[in-house]
Order: structure tokens, then C-alpha cells, then sequence
């Protein structure tokens, strides 16, 4: 390791500073676009020791784990700058897939703040640690709190440190999943396997002490004092332990409310990827619309929330592994519109169907802007053309972005068919 001086000349896609070192990028966390630093340099990775000319761009943290904590990316940067650096992650990712498209001004969508969390418990030197990880690292950071959580996750960490503390004697590695819904706090424990007496028995105290609505391990119900329960448009869905949802609700409403905009009028909507039902359960209150995902238990949850909503139109739903047997070309001719929603591998397969496709309208919602560029990229080949491309910022401070986009196949109409084929 040496120590070197850096001019950064760019921001990376992960948020660290980017320098070069005879010819080699050195990557420089927490270091921003035209400071000069001193930094120890090892390989292609760098730790920031100075700074010795600061961009004008830098402006204070306002979190005091800033700089230990791997949460948070790119906190000292300021607005306008890194509104700017999160919408040509996603310029950058297009033009690297060879598609031209124009990218909207980001949208903030932070809102209230983060309603889910996922928090780290290991157990070192006899001593449970609760946090989030060190930056490229396996160490916990403890904290006490987190400025981006939203006030209904208030209560999460003191929970998450109790229910590490009823787990602490086997010495397992635990990831605690915490999750706001409008009854209380849902908490999911991965890492521990079947629980002994005493645990299970530790466990119920926890959830009794910090009035959790539920708490399950590997999705099994440990403590139930309160049916979970999320509100998706004009439904109260009651999620599956450790469930997806978009991490702040502000997101959510932003995702959704483009998606909707774009496939008004849209007599049939096929819903891919669909988790909760985000978008169906909306998309259901103007068009009909089936839903799938390969998560059986996310689909049973949205099927009882659209039973509950009045005037929703959820036909035919169900798991089905899109990855493996995507909609084909013929079963999309059966809509008038697709939303899709993968994970961050992305639907290539998925994508390559609706590329062959009669369907006029395609919205893909996405958050990893290089599968994102690659599926774009896809449909364009496949004849269809962009409308708006907007990034989403709903996890403040970090290198993700969400992304929904607009395609449109012009001069073609689709087939309609009265069932979706099998």
C-alpha cells in the first residue's frame, strides 16, 4: 500500500471517486469529481486519507456514520450534482448498450423516508452487533440511528438489537428484515434455521417488548399480535413475512403514477413481475388485468387484497417463473398493454417475447440501469420506439436508481383474445 496524490476525474457508477494511477482507474471512495486527495492506494482500490483541494460541489454530511457505514454512497455531494450524476447512471448504461434515448430530469422520491430495512447481526468477540455493513466490507457498523428511515421504522433498531439478543448464544450471522405496515412493525430473521425452545420462547419476549405486529423466521410465524397490512392503492394487502416492496412509499406512488399514466386507456393489462400488486392492484380500478410472478405467496396476497377492494378488476393471476416460461408473443396478443418489473438480473427472456410481440404499449420499471439498457435495448431492436425514460430516486445517498420507461410500436395494433392461452 502507498500513499498517492489523485486528481478524481469522474464519479463511478458505485459512487466512489474514479482517478487514474500510471493509466490504471483507481477507485477512491468518498472522494468527488475534481478533488485533488491524498489516498493509500492497494491495487485498483483506494482509502481516502485527505482532501487536499475540495470540489465546489462538496457540501457537510448529515449523517455522523457517514464515511463508515457502507450505507450511504455519495452523501457530500451537492443537490443539483448528484441529482445529475444519478440520471446519467442511466444516460451512461443506454448509450454503453448502443440505444439513443433522452433521459428526464431525476425525480426525488425519498419522501418520508425508507419504511424497510435490512440489518445485520453478528455476533464478535461474545458481543451482538447490529448495523449495516462497512463499505466493501464484512464489519458492522453499529448505529443508533439513520437519518433516511422514515418515522414508522423508528422503533426498528432497538427491535432488531432485541431479537439478535434471543439469537445471540448460537453465534449465527443474522440479516433482519424490518418492515413498516399500518399495524406496526413485520420482521423477518434469515440465517438462524429451526429455532430451539428457549429461542422461540426469547423471541416471543422481543416481540412482546417492542409491540411488533409479527415476527417469523424464514417466513415461518414465531409471534402474531397484529395482522400486517399494507395499503396498494384502494386494497389492504396483508404481505407474506419478509415480502418486496419499493423501499420508501413516496417511490412507490412515483413508480406507480407514471406506470398508470402510461397505460391509460388500456383495455387489458398483462401485470409481469408483479410482487404485492403495486401496479396491478391500481391498474385494476381502470382496466382488467392479470398479474404474475413466481412468488406464490406475494400472488395469494394481492388475489385477497383485490377481493377486499371494491370495484377491481384482477382476473386471471398466478406464480409463474417468467424467467423460465416468459409470456409468449402469442399470449401478449391478448393484451392492449405489459408492465414489467423484474429484479436486477432484468427479463431478457421476458423481453425478447414482447419484442416479437403485436403489443403497442410496453412499460418496463427497473432498478439497475445496466439489465434496464440491455432489455431496452432489446425492444428497440425489435422495432419498438422510446417515449419518456425517467430516473427515480428513492434510496437516497446510494448508486441505485429506479427507472420506468415508455415504449411504444407504432403503426401496429393488437389482436385481442378473450382468454390468456396456457
Amino acid at each position: 500500500m502507498t500513499l498517492e496524490r489523485l486528481t478524481i476525474e469522474r464519479l463511478g457508477s458505485r459512487g466512489e471517486g474514479v482517478a487514474r494511477l500510471c493509466g490504471t482507474p483507481v477507485f477512491v471512495p468518498y472522494a468527488l469529481a475534481g478533488e485533488t486527495v491524498l489516498a493509500e492506494v492497494e491495487g485498483d482500490r483506494a482509502r481516502l486519507v485527505e482532501i487536499v483541494e475540495p470540489s465546489p460541489e462538496r457540501v457537510a454530511p448529515i449523517c455522523p456514520y457517514y464515511g463508515m457505514c457502507g450505507g450511504c454512497a455519495v452523501q457530500t455531494l451537492a443537490p443539483a450534482a448528484y441529482a445529475e450524476w444519478k440520471r446519467r447512471l442511466v444516460a451512461d448504461a443506454l448509450r454503453n448498450a448502443g440505444v439513443d434515448a433522452p433521459v428526464a430530469p431525476l425525480i426525488d422520491a425519498h419522501g418520508a423516508g425508507r419504511r424497510r430495512a435490512t440489518f445485520h447481526a453478528r455476533v464478535e468477540k461474545g458481543a451482538g452487533r447490529v448495523g449495516f455493513m462497512r463499505a466493501r466490507a464484512h464489519e458492522i457498523v453499529e448505529i443508533d440511528a439513520c437519518p433516511l428511515f422514515a418515522r414508522e421504522l423508528a422503533g426498528a433498531l432497538p427491535a432488531a438489537r432485541a431479537v439478535a439478543g434471543a439469537m445471540a448464544a448460537r453465534g449465527k450471522p443474522l440479516d433482519i428484515t424490518v418492515i413498516a405496515t399500518l399495524d406496526g412493525l413485520d420482521i423477518d430473521i434469515r440465517g438462524a434455521g429451526p429455532l430451539e425452545e428457549r429461542e422461540s420462547s426469547a423471541l416471543l419476549e422481543a416481540a412482546a417488548a417492542h409491540d411488533l405486529a409479527r415476527l417469523c423466521n424464514h417466513g415461518r410465524l414465531v409471534a402474531l399480535r397484529r395482522k400486517p397490512r399494507l395499503a396498494i392503492g384502494a386494497a389492504l394487502v396483508a404481505p407474506p413475512p419478509g415480502a418486496f416492496l419499493q423501499a420508501t412509499q413516496a417511490g412507490e406512488d412515483a413508480i406507480a403514477r407514471l406506470v398508470l399514466d402510461a397505460a391509460k386507456g388500456a383495455a387489458r393489462v398483462a401485470d409481469l413481475f408483479c410482487g404485492l400488486g403495486a401496479f396491478a392492484l391500481r391498474l385494476a380500478a381502470h382496466s382488467r388485468v392479470c398479474a404474475f410472478d413466481s412468488d406464490a405467496a406475494a400472488i395469494a396476497a394481492m388475489q385477497e387484497g383485490a377481493r377486499g377492494g371494491a370495484g377491481l378488476r384482477l382476473d386471471e393471476s398466478g406464480a409463474r417463473d417468467l424467467f423460465r416460461r416468459p409470456l409468449s408473443a402469442g399470449e401478449l396478443s391478448a393484451f392492449d398493454a405489459v408492465v414489467f418489473d423484474p429484479p436486477r438480473a432484468g427479463a431478457e427472456a421476458q423481453a425478447q417475447e414482447i419484442a416479437r410481440s403485436a403489443l403497442g404499449l410496453a412499460v418496463a420499471v427497473s432498478c439497475n440501469a445496466r439489465t434496464f439498457a440491455r432489455d431496452a435495448k432489446i425492444l428497440v431492436d425489435g422495432g419498438y420506439a422510446f417515449g419518456a425514460v425517467t430516473p427515480i430516486d428513492q434510496f437516497r445517498f446510494s448508486p441505485h436508481v429506479e427507472i420506468v420507461a415508455v415504449f411504444r410500436r407504432a403503426g401496429r395494433s393488437p389482436r385481442k383474445r378473450s382468454l390468456l392461452s396456457r
